[in-house]
């Protein structure tokens, strides 16, 4: 290092390099200063994606659950967060001991001086996408899901996240060893999220009456919150993307930079034929939700190799993935499987292309390593790499699907995932947050229900209704209802008065006229 420190970058020291998760998990690169602030302010967009999920979700589903789709992605976050800190990370990316399938070490994510800098950054931006993972589930048990159960489920997902991330990205990770390539986490986040969302569903079943006049669609709660839910995760997800490449010091910015270009050329396709999907299916019109899958249907796809792409392959790849994101939800509502927000096809179908695209249209990108030598089927690499792709997306669908099954069982074992139909009817903002609203259904439901065994849903006040200025009127009306009918009396006395003056004068007047 030259002595003029303002000039250059500090590396960090070998000493730390040897502790888990202190290097770019793709190129096996030391972090730098640099590459630290890129991360943590990645990871700190990415965080407001959760926004964009909340938006999104609680537009979808009725307005008598919308805010308890809002609390569930607080959950994710507090619980998720939660446990990725205690145990995630560490089985992820531990170094205490490790072998191809599982790693131990870093519980409880703590660092001195020396290493907290590039671990707290790695651990921030890995508890981000850990969080995401968790929270794509969240709309799929949407609208008939106990919270008090769902709560729990979120406190022990992150298993379903952490062991594959360690696959794909730990260096003790047997599909890391063998070339699989993920560098936003189109398998191990979105593919893992999705297959436990779809799982979720198929569990909980469908909505009362969901499928009782045919597979239609249902009318979203909020549109408007939908595409802003829609905005937020666009402008998140470039932060996803080129934020993965880990750092913007040598030649990664670049590769940064080409990351966000594939991302947002990916959504141009995804948006497009969503379009289009849409227009023809409802013969001249454009519906919000075939819009919002075919973007991030694309955005889902190309992020796993998003800084491998040429910017017309991730056109190519970004349309085919929003055509299996709008294509999927009716296939899934065919098989019977509710899915509020079309989760299992956005982030389930979209994502087992996007993973196995890489195979077929991946550079042999040799400056940062980030294709480990290999190149994709359609440049000239063979079908090695689309072979080990493919064994990620089953090994991560495989995972994923049992450990959520397995997860779900055991909770239902003890507190019943799935409200009771009374419940579901008076929607899960009232008996679960106490919130009542005028104009959804509600007041019908608790008339043709009556009580509710637990509590008294009668006494809960009409959401934005001040209970204390209306006991303060009626008590400023019954201390002064003597003045006021004082008051009323001698007004109509007047009144009287006045109308006896008035025909006296109209009487002097019509006799002056006949004179």
């Amino acid at each position: 290092m030259v002595a003029n420190n303002s000039m250059t970058t500090p590396k960090i020291p070998q000493a730390i390099k040897a502790d888990g998760g202190l290097k770019n998990p793709h190129s096996n690169e030391e972090l730098s200063w640099d590459d630290a602030t890129w991360i943590l302010t990645s990871s700190f967009i990415i965080f407001t994606m959760q926004t964009g999920f909340g938006l999104l979700e609680s537009g979808c589903v009725s307005l008598k659950n919308e805010v308890n789709i809002m609390m569930k992605n607080v959950v994710d976050i507090v619980f998720g967060g939660l446990t990725y800190w205690l145990f995630g990370f560490g089985l992820s990316f531990g170094k205490d001991y490790s072998n191809p399938f599982i790693a131990f070490g870093s519980f409880a994510v703590d660092a001195d001086i020396e290493q907290m800098g590039p671990l707290f950054s790695t651990f921030l931006f890995q508890l981000s996408f850990a969080t995401t993972a968790t929270t794509i589930v969240s709309g799929a048990m949407a609208e008939r899901c106990n919270f008090r159960a769902y709560c729990i489920f979120s406190l022990f997902n992150t298993v379903v996240y952490c062991v594959p991330a360690g696959w794909i990205w730990g260096d003790h990770g047997f599909l890391k060893r063998l070339g699989a390539i993920d560098i936003g986490g189109s398998g191990a986040v979105h593919l893992v999220g999705g297959t436990s969302a779809c799982v979720a569903a198929a569990f909980l079943g469908p909505r009362l009456g969901r499928y009782e006049n045919g597979t239609d669609p249902l009318p979203m709660g909020s549109p408007t919150n939908a595409l802003l839910g829609l905005f937020m995760l666009w402008w998140g997800w470039l932060a996803f993307s080129s934020g993965s490449v880990f750092g913007v010091s040598g030649h990664k910015w670049k590769f940064s930079a080409r990351a966000a270009v594939s991302t947002i050329n990916a959504s141009f396709g995804g948006g497009t034929v969503g379009l289009i999907y849409s227009f023809v299916r409802t013969r001249g019109k454009f519906d919000i939700l075939d819009l919002i899958s075919g973007v991030l249907g694309s955005l889902v796809s190309v992020t796993g190799g998003c800084a491998l792409y040429r910017p017309w392959e991730s056109v190519i790849i970004g349309f085919i993935g929003g055509t299996l994101a709008c294509f999927g939800i009716p296939f899934f509502d065919w098989l019977r499987i509710d899915d509020p927000v079309g989760a299992s096809s956005v982030h389930g179908l979209a994502a087992l292309w996007g993973v196995l695209a890489i195979g077929l249209f991946s550079d042999n990108e040799t400056v940062l390593n980030l294709s480990k030598g290999r190149g994709g089927l359609f440049k000239g690499g063979g079908f090695y790499l689309l072979g080990v792709q493919a064994l990620a997306a089953i090994s991560f669908i495989l995972w994923s699907g049992l450990v959520t099954l397995i997860i779900l069982w055991i909770i239902n074992r003890f507190i019943s995932i799935r409200m009771e139909p009374h419940e579901e009817l008076l929607g899960a903002d009232l008996v679960e947050h106490g919130i009542r609203r005028g104009g959804v259904g509600v007041s019908r439901a608790l008339s043709a229900l009556g009580s509710h065994p637990n509590m008294d849903l009668e006494a809960i006040a009409t959401m934005g209704h001040n209970p204390g200025h209306e006991l303060a009127l009626e008590r400023y009306i019954r201390e002064n209802r003597s003045t006021m009918n004082r008051h009323n009396n001698d007004s109509s006395a007047t009144t009287a008065t006045l109308s006896v003056s008035v025909e006296k004068i109209s009487r002097r007047n019509s006799m002056n006229w006949l004179r």
